[in-house]
Parts: C-alpha cells; sequence; structure tokens
C-alpha cells in the first residue's frame, strides 16, 4: 500500500530489519563520511545506509572482508573516544576440511584500524599468528560502488540513472566508475599493497601461510574521485599521524571540563569529539554539519542552534555559523527552493540528484525559523564576544533577514510568522518538526498552511528585540526604537492568541484560519528559550514539561501522552529529542528554574549513559523509563548528530547560569548549581576575549561555590546567588 504524501512527506526514510539492528560505526572528514557494521564491513548482510560517502554520493557500497568465505570472529568493535579511528578486533573461525579442523579458532588475530581523509579512505589489515604452528588462510576483500545518491539510499526511487562503467584493474589497482546524468564521471579507486594472489570478480583475494608468531598486513586505500577533482593518494601512517596532530591541536583550544563523574566527562568527551568530527571548515570558517548518514551537509537551523548551544564555550563557532549564512543568504525569489530575498539557508547538498533538481537541495531555503534564529545567534555572539566589527560586517545580512521577516514571513500581515511551501517538491512542515504529520489539531487533523507555529514566534520576538540592541549599539536609535516597538506588539500578540488557559501551555501552533492546534507540545518550552513568555505562564510550562506527560525520566517528549498523534516511536509525535531539551533548558534557566534543570540533566545524562559509546542519537524514543531497561532507540536516527552532541553544553551552561560581560570583562555565574551526583566541576581555558580562566565549582547540598583556580588580570569572576 502506497503511503499518503500528507501523512508522510516526500523525503520519508523507509525503515527495515537491516536498518534497525546493529549500532553503526562511523567517521567524518569534510564532506566525506564512512559507516560500517561492527565488523568493519559495509552492507555484508544485506541493504544498509552502510559506505563510504563523499559530498552525497555513495563512493563504496560493499566491503567484506572474510576467511576461507567465512566472516571472522568478532571480538571488539570501537571508535576511538577521539574519533581518530574505527579499530575492530577480529579472529578465524574453525576451518575444516570436511570433519578435520584445519585451523582453530582464536588462532589468527585480525585488527582492522580505518583512517578517513578528505575524499579518502585508509585502512591496514594486521593479521598475527598466535598458533604453535603454521597457519595456512585464505583473505578475500570484496568490495563494490553504486554510486548511490544520499537520497537513493534514503529511499527514493529514480526515474533514470547514469550508466555503470566496466571495471578497470591494472597491477593492484582497481578502478569502479560511473557517468552521472549531470555528465559528471565518479569514479572510487582502490589500492591494495601488496598485490592480491588473485582477483575474481570484485574479489580480491591472498592465500597466506603464517609462521608461528608472523605478523603480515595489507593496505587498502580508497579513494573518491570524479573526472574534475582527483585525490592524491597518502600513506595510512601519514594520515594518521596527521589526524591524532589536528585532534591533539583541537583539544588544546578547547575549553576543558573535568567534572568528579566520570561517567559524565565520558559524556562530556564523546559529545566533544562528536562535535569535533561533525564541525567542518569551510571558505567563511567553521561549520557544524547536522548529522550522519543523511544530513552531512550544512543545514541553516541545524548550525544556528549547535552555535547556540555551544556559544558559552566556542564563541568562534558562532562566528563561522554566521559567515556561512550570511554568506548563502537568498537574494531572489525562487519559488523552487523555496527561496525570497533576506531568507536563511534551510540546507545544500552536492549530490546528483540535488544538482539535476531531482530533489530541491542544491540550495534549499524551505524553514521559517532559521532566518529569526540567525538574528538571534548573532546577538548572542555580541553578547557573548563585544565583537562589534562582526556585527557591522553581517548586519546588511541581518537588515536583509529582517525585511525577510516583515516583508515575505509574516504571510497576512498580523505579525505572526507563518509558512507555506511553494516548492511542489518542498517540505510540507518548515519548522524544526518537520516531518509531514507533526503539526495537527486536538482531534488529530492536519493543519493547513499558512502555519504559525509557537517556538517560530518567540524565536522572531528574540530577534526583533536583539535586532533592537545591535542597532542601538551600531548607532541607529530611532531604528532600535521601531525593532523594539516590533518585539513588544509580537509579545502582546502572541500571549492574545497562542495562550491557552484549559491546556496550561502555549499551543502548538495557528492554521491557515488562524485557528489554534490545541495540542500539548515541546513547543512551548521554546517560548521560555526566547524570553517570550509572561514569568506566571512559564512557571506553569515549566511544571507541565517536566510533569509525567511530557518527562520520561529520560528526556521531555515532543508531544505529551494525552495527544491524538502521540506515538512514542514517532519521530516528532512523542520522541525525545536531545537539542529540543538543551532548548528548553537554556529557557528554564532563562525563568530561574533551577530544579527542573537538574531533573532534566539527570535524565538526559542517564541517557547518554546508557546509549553505545554514551553518544546521545539525534532522537531516541519516548517510552516512559523501565526498571532496568535503557532508553528505546529510534530505527533511523543519525549518530551523530550535531545539536544533540551539543546539548550537554547548553543544559550544562543553562544549570551553571553562566553569562559573560566583555566591557566589564566579566565571567558571571547567576545561581549555579550542580546535580547531586557531581560534586565538582573545574572548567579549564575559559575564554574571554585574549583572557581567560580556571574555575572550580563545588556543591555543597543545595549550594555551590565557586574558586578562582587561575586568572588573567583583566578578567573578573563574579558569582551571584
Amino acid at each position: 500500500m502506497l503511503l499518503d504524501e500528507a501523512e508522510v512527506g516526500p523525503f520519508y526514510i523507509p525503515a527495515n530489519a537491516a536498518t534497525t539492528s546493529y549500532r553503526p560505526r562511523v567517521l567524518k572528514q569534510g564532506d566525506t563520511f564512512l559507516v560500517l557494521d561492527p565488523f568493519g564491513d559495509a552492507q555484508a548482510t544485506g541493504p544498509a545506509a552502510e559506505g563510504l560517502f563523499h559530498r552525497d554520493t555513495r563512493y563504496l557500497s560493499q566491503l567484506t572482508l572474510t576467511i576461507e568465505g567465512q566472516r571472522p570472529l568478532l571480538l571488539s568493535s570501537s571508535v576511538t573516544a577521539e574519533n581518530a579511528t574505527i579499530a575492530v578486533d577480529m579472529t578465524n573461525p574453525d576451518l575444516t576440511d570436511g570433519e578435520r579442523i584445519t585451523l582453530p579458532r582464536d588462532t589468527v588475530h585480525v585488527l582492522r584500524t580505518k583512517v578517513l581523509d578528505h575524499g579518502a579512505l585508509y585502512e591496514r589489515l594486521a593479521l598475527r599468528n598466535f598458533g604453535v604452528a603454521p597457519a595456512r588462510i585464505q583473505i578475500e576483500l570484496g568490495y563494490g560502488a553504486d554510486f548511490a545518491d544520499i537520497f537513493e539510499v534514503r529511499g527514493m526511487v529514480r526515474a533514470a540513472r547514469g550508466l555503470q562503467r566496466r571495471d578497470e584493474r591494472v597491477g593492484n589497482t582497481v578502478t569502479l566508475a560511473y557517468e552521472g546524468l549531470d555528465h559528471v564521471l565518479r569514479s572510487t579507486r582502490i589500492v591494495v599493497e601488496p598485490s592480491p594472489d588473485s582477483w575474481m570478480l570484485r574479489r580480491a583475494r591472498w592465500d597466506w601461510t603464517l609462521a608461528p608468531g608472523e605478523a603480515r598486513t595489507i593496505d587498502i586505500d580508497i579513494l573518491c574521485e570524479t573526472d574534475r577533482a582527483r585525490v592524491r593518494r597518502r600513506n595510512y601512517d601519514d594520515v594518521l599521524a596527521e589526524t591524532k596532530q589536528r585532534i591533539t591541536a583541537q583539544d588544546r583550544a578547547h575549553v576543558r571540563l573535568i567534572s568528579s563523574n566520570e561517567l559524565f566527562n565520558d559524556w562530556v568527551g564523546r559529545s566533544r569529539a562528536d562535535l569535533d568530527m561533525l564541525i567542518t571548515e569551510t571558505s567563511h570558517g567553521r561549520y557544524p554539519y547536522a548529522g550522519i548518514p543523511w544530513f552531512s551537509c550544512p543545514f541553516g537551523r541545524d548550525g544556528i542552534i549547535t552555535a547556540l548551544e555551544t556559544l558559552w564555550l566556542d564563541p568562534d563557532l558562532a562566528a563561522g555559523t554566521l559567515r556561512y549564512l550570511a554568506a548563502t543568504q537568498a537574494q531572489v525569489l525562487d519559488p523552487g527552493k523555496d527561496a525570497e530575498p533576506g531568507k536563511i539557508l534551510h540546507e545544500t547538498r552536492g549530490g546528483e540528484m540535488s544538482d539535476l533538481g531531482e530533489v530541491p537541495f542544491g540550495r534549499y531555503y524551505g524553514s521559517v525559523d532559521s532566518t529569526p534564529l540567525f538574528i538571534v545567534l548573532a546577538g548572542a555572539y555580541e553578547q557573548r564576544t563585544g565583537d562589534l566589527n562582526l556585527i557591522r560586517e553581517l548586519w546588511p545580512s541581518i537588515e536583509a533577514a529582517l525585511g525577510w521577516m516583515d516583508r515575505y514571513g509574516d504571510i497576512d500581515g498580523d505579525q505572526f510568522l507563518e509558512y507555506d511551501r511553494k516548492s511542489v517538491n518542498g517540505l510540507i512542515n518548515q519548522g524544526w518538526k518537520d516531518s509531514a504529520d507533526s503539526i495537527f489539531h486536538a482531534d488529530g487533523r492536519l493543519a493547513d498552511a499558512p502555519i504559525a507555529l509557537a517556538e517560530v514566534q518567540a524565536y522572531a520576538f528574540a530577534a526583533w528585540r536583539e535586532a533592537a540592541r545591535l542597532a542601538k549599539l551600531l548607532g541607529a536609535h530611532e531604528q532600535a526604537s521601531v525593532l523594539a516597538a516590533r518585539a513588544e506588539n509580537l509579545r502582546v500578540a502572541f500571549e492574545d492568541k497562542f495562550w491557552d488557559e484549559e491546556l496550561g501551555l502555549y499551543v502548538l501552533a495557528l492554521d491557515g484560519e488562524k485557528r489554534a492546534c490545541r495540542v500539548r507540545s515541546s513547543n512551548a518550552g521554546h517560548a521560555l528559550f526566547g524570553g517570550i513568555a509572561a514569568s506566571d505562564r512559564a512557571d506553569r510550562v515549566a511544571h507541565a514539561l517536566l510533569g509525567p506527560a511530557f518527562f520520561s525520566h529520560w528526556g521531555i517528549r515532543t508531544i505529551a501522552t494525552d495527544a491524538s498523534r502521540y506515538n512514542p516511536m514517532s519521530y516528532h509525535n512523542g520522541s525525545i529529542w536531545p537539542h529540543d531539551n538543551g532548548l528548553i533548558a537554556m529557557g528554564l534557566a532563562r525563568y530561574g528554574k533551577g530544579r527542573e534543570l537538574t531533573r532534566l540533566l539527570s535524565g538526559m545524562f542517564d541517557s547518554a549513559m546508557q546509549m553505545d559509546l554514551n553518544r546521545l542519537p539525534e532522537l531516541f524514543c519516548g517510552f516512559d523509563r523501565r526498571t532496568g531497561a535503557g532508553p528505546t532507540a529510534y530505527p533511523v536516527a543519525c549518530i551523530p548528530q550535531a545539536w544533540a552532541a551539543a546539548s550537554v553544553f547548553a543544559i550544562l551552561g543553562a544549570m551553571l547560569g553562566v553569562e559573560f560581560d566583555p566591557a566589564a570583562r566579566q565571567i558571571r555565574f547567576t545561581r549555579p548549581a550542580l546535580p547531586p551526583w557531581m560534586d565538582e566541576l573545574r572548567i579549564e581555558n575559559l575564554r574571554l576575549g585574549n583572557g581567560g580562566a580556571d574555575i572550580l565549582l563545588r556543591r555543597h547540598g543545595e549550594s555551590v561555590s565557586l574558586t578562582s583556580l587561575s586568572r588573567s588580570d583583566d578578567v573578573q569572576i563574579v558569582m551571584t546567588a
């Protein structure tokens, strides 16, 4: 049966048992990422979103390692803590000749180590015979390349594809190639050393006899190329050394968070490493790609929220994000891309289907919230750093974004920002809950566009207010007054139209007829993040979100359990999103909700401790916490996801009440708190301009003390109760 597009949308990601049966091993470097199963293979047991991807194309769709035709026995599989390599320990199974065992299991150790470079994967396969007799062993490497666009991997079926070229082999090198409908020749060059003893169709075989104690290696280099861009082949050892040097340099530059709870430190370390892996150097600075495998590219909303979550630690990431989005801001009307002058990017892709317009995402603008959030980030960045030079640089883009909010974002002139897609292939819903069934009425009916989302009005309020403050700093006092008035008018209108006394919350949205979608949702928590909520109503929102209908004891669900479309296994209608919890935490801090923050951080910490590698995914299911069981995974979640990795820093910063006053050269902690499972937190290398400080916070029951361990002469550390 075909699914109704109104319910699932055109970009629904189908799932089957193969997509849900394991925890992937992932690496990323720039525009290249790798997804493998725990054996270090790709699609060894059936279709899956595995392989080596470069610029939204899968250059290696199959990679299998066998011993005498059998899969090795898996001993362990991990991604190193700093995301430098994938390491897989294996051994031989029992090898037989008829009923006679010719090589007992656990005789030959096999170590697969993989490191990623820009456009290239380097693998070293190391074998060692731990037996007391010679070991005759046959190693076979299978490989394949389907050159599938990422949207094909996600499940879309194309009307036509390009031409798969015949494989070419010269010496120890084989090249697989595909000529796309976009007239780009994409090729996968595989180089193996030493040369195989024999080649077969997409298989290479080594027949070895290992003496007792003997060790041998095979290097496998896989290069992703086009007829327009060749990749320089490098040495495995050089790439590994360079990767470790880069990671070491990143670590030295980071703020270091060291608590008395080693498990919390593991969560922080994995989150930081995941962010470092997802952050990509662009010509405009560092930018956090959204997530792997589906969203390894720049997303406007995701990048901004990630930068906001980590702003207290890493303002340079915000600067790179702002510059990138200003450079890609829409300049003209283009309905096919949902583009309007001044609008901020939703996402940009580089694959064949995007280049041909089969999907609209070559450069796509179908999000209603990335534009106000761009202004919010600019204001928050200035508050964090005092860097008015960047604000002056960005001011034309900020004014263009304000112009979009005024002219195009407010479709009917009622002060609210609404969306209604112009592109027939575009996203149906254009807030962060962008699945097709995520915006609905109390009876379950889907809302008709144009739709005004609750959280978007909070972002818009914060944008008008921050733009007013920045305009005043730049000397544009009359403009500042106008912008401040826009913020206040929106606040009054929002309280009037979005608050529902019976629900005790702000409604999810207003539909095209201005009828309220009377659904209790986590979107109301974003009203606290934006600061638009009246304080008495903020109290009620906080109480509801930490109540049983929302809080699963792992985290806050996207909608309450009494909603008509509540489904804890859905993408947006009852699941738990770490970034959603992170923004809500920042809102709770704004309104002084320390007790709620402690519960929220504890729930997310417990969730991370139950996850593979202590890594929070894009989302997980919203089932209530059960004794002896961990949170339930969502089948096609991105792992890792930037704004999920950043959520720990958002929640922790909110608990600490950390703020910066660059003009006064002060780092301030307002009502800092630590959870009961953390006695101390040491913060090292916390920067303010060219200065910085090392700080120790200690918990004493319900209170927290602060000690300045070291600081620059011109930096003050201030704590207020």
